[in-house]
């Protein structure tokens, strides 16, 4: 019998996953109907068990608090829902006649799901509904300090999806978590795509699987108040943001940046609500141990209480302080709490100006946040805009509580545990993540041009193009078999065709190259003599004809034709780049290929080249 925990995980691992498997492709002939009910069951029994499964949350990993985590599982299992209620998923999800072309969604196949400690059972309702509701399994893999609540909250969602039709093994719980086997179900061959949450660790594990995965970076909330703002709701807003689930959602505030001006009015709404005011020893204290020496947020004060977090910092806060503040007088490492600290700590920084504000913002942003979220209290729309344009961030939140608007609950953002910070955080997307982004979409689509039709002026002015190419080149080589050198000049500009006959079209492009090789062209052949007789067609005069007139002696005697030489050998022409249907052509052509030292033969093309002799090395 194994003992090793790593060994116990990972088997469990690999035989969870192919359950998962096997179930998908039975769940993968369901209907949008079908999924629609089993998403709809469990809905209803996330619903009726949030305050529970809220509740066991807290009493496992002693963070957070139970009113908070009551709307999270709500979130997750009745907003989520509604949104999503309608969203077509499975199969043909959009005709556009118009365009001629049909989507087909098809699912992705197994979820790997990488649960949090600090959001155990919401994260784990909201990751089953968007797994199942783009008609994919799913394979949950628990933080090993919330494992109990977690597995919960699974099985809970099993039974309501098997009680409404899904296939008994659709969702699956790791019970021995374990690192290792999370990095195994991470890179498990029939695991399609990852979806994580958890510290920057966790996600960049995933996104160095090998796998399509979907995580976030972390957050570092400004708050910028600006003058024109309603100060008390503003104030009263951002302290219903910092001490939801004491500050252990992501986009919870982490500063407020404020003008000189307004300073005394935020001071005061702070004192109204209540916060404690750390004095400047206090503060270094809660920096000692909020963060690390590399300013990561130590545990044991991750979704701590205001009580509990001056506790451990050696002073008293009072029972009815809903959060701790302390002023900052900068940004970045020297100044470490404007760092993000996954607690209910606050810090303000008052500023000159709007402007210096909106830089302090960035500033706060760049320093651990960028992507996620930030907000503006204001009523002035053009500084709103203004904020917004500047922000490093892809949620930028307008008049609302940072964690109850990021995550959809006070704004209309898609409801989501997962909030994507985009490229410039390494992450794949900048969305709220939702069912959507766990399919692919197939696209059928029809004829509706031609390839002349959809290129019609390059379609038009391609003939003359052509000839002009070709007539100079056939008549480079010409005059070079005759040893008649020719001053090189640029080409005429190519004007719109008319429609000419192609012979005048030529003749006409002859002239105007032998005009600018500086070579004469033959002078023109009269059809008619000197004498009062009728032409003869294309005869010159002195030819038998109609009179008896003789003609005309040149000026001066032509000089001698030079001595034949021998045909210039043509330049050979050496290919930059060679695949297999280069080979097949030069095959049908009964022609070699020129290939040079930096020229790039791709596999194919080689092997079906040294069958027929087909590549040669020129020579320089």
């Amino acid at each position: 019998m194994l003992q090793d925990l790593d060994l116990v995980s990972v088997q469990e691992v690999r035989t969870k996953v192919d359950k998962a498997h096997a179930a998908f492709q039975q769940f993968r002939g369901f209907s949008q109907e079908q999924v629609d009910a089993i998403v709809e069951s469990m809905a209803a029994a996330g619903r009726a068990n949030a305050r529970r499964l809220a509740e066991m949350a807290v009493d496992e990993t002693g963070m957070g608090n139970v009113e908070s985590k009551v709307a999270k599982n709500l979130l997750c299992a009745d907003l989520l829902p509604r949104r999503i209620r309608g969203m077509k998923t499975i199969g043909l999800i959009r005709r556009n006649e118009e365009e001629k072309v049909i989507e087909i969604a098809e699912p992705v196949g197994v979820v790997a799901a990488i649960l949090p400690t600090t959001n155990p059972t919401s994260t784990a309702i909201y990751k089953s509904i968007v797994s199942l509701k783009s008609g994919n399994a799913v394979v949950h893999s628990p933080h090993p300090r919330a494992k109990g609540c977690t597995c919960a909250t699974i099985d809970l969602m099993l039974q309501a999806a098997v009680s409404a039709g899904a296939p008994p093994d659709l969702i699956q719980c790791i019970n021995n978590a374990s690192m290792e086997g999370t990095n195994a179900l991470m890179r498990h061959p029939r695991t399609s795509v990852i979806l994580s949450t958890g510290g920057s660790g966790i996600v960049r594990a995933a996104y160095s699987s090998g796998k399509p995965a979907f995580g976030v970076g972390p957050g570092n909330v400004p708050v910028l108040i600006d003058e024109s703002a309603d100060i008390a709701t503003a104030v009263k807003k951002v302290v219903e943001g910092k001490s939801f689930d004491y500050g252990t959602v992501c986009s919870s505030e982490q500063t407020i940046v404020a003008p000189l001006s307004i300073k005394e009015k935020i001071l005061a709404e702070l004192r109204r609500h209540n916060a404690f005011f750390a004095n400047d020893e206090q503060a270094k204290a809660l920096t000692r141990v909020l963060l690390n020496e590399k300013l990561i947020v130590t545990a044991e004060c991750v979704g701590q209480s205001p009580q509990s977090i001056g506790k451990i910092a050696g002073f008293a806060v009072p029972a009815d302080a809903p959060i701790i503040v302390a002023e900052i007088h900068g940004v970045g490492k020297q100044h470490p709490l404007s760092a993000e600290k996954l607690s209910p700590v606050l810090a303000v920084y008052f500023v000159k100006d709007f402007a210096a504000a909106v830089d302090a913002c960035e500033g706060i942003l760049k320093f651990g946040g960028l992507g996620h979220t930030c907000v503006i209290h204001a009523t002035d729309e053009s500084r709103i805009l203004e904020y917004g344009r500047r922000m490093p961030a892809f949620r930028v939140l307008v008049n609302t509580p940072s964690p109850q608007g990021s995550t959809g609950i006070t704004t209309n953002v898609l409801p989501s545990m997962t909030l994507g910070c985009g490229a410039m955080a390494g992450n794949i997307t900048s969305d709220n993540v939702g069912p959507m982004h766990l399919l692919n979409i197939k696209r059928i689509a029809y004829a509706v041009r031609t390839p002349a039709e959809a290129f019609p002026d390059s379609a038009a002015s391609a003939p003359a193009s052509v000839a002009h190419g070709a007539v100079v080149s056939a008549v480079e080589r010409f005059l070079a078999s005759r040893g008649v050198k020719t001053v090189a000049a640029a080409p005429p500009p190519v004007a719109r065709p008319v429609a000419v006959d192609s012979h005048t079209v030529a003749a006409s492009v002859v002239d105007r190259f032998l005009n600018q090789r500086s070579v004469a062209p033959a002078p023109a052949v009269s059809s008619t003599c000197g004498c009062a007789a009728k032409p003869v067609a294309a005869k010159p005069c002195g030819a038998t004809c109609a009179c008896s007139a003789k003609p005309a002696e040149p000026a001066t005697a032509p000089a001698p034709p030079p001595p034949p030489q021998k045909p210039a050998e043509p330049p050979v022409q050496v290919t930059d780049f060679v695949c297999e249907n280069d080979v097949r052509d030069a095959l049908r052509q009964a022609r070699k290929i020129f290939i040079g030292p930096k020229t790039i033969v791709t596999p194919a093309a080689r092997e079906l080249a040294n069958q027929h002799d087909i590549l040669v090395v020129a020579r320089r």
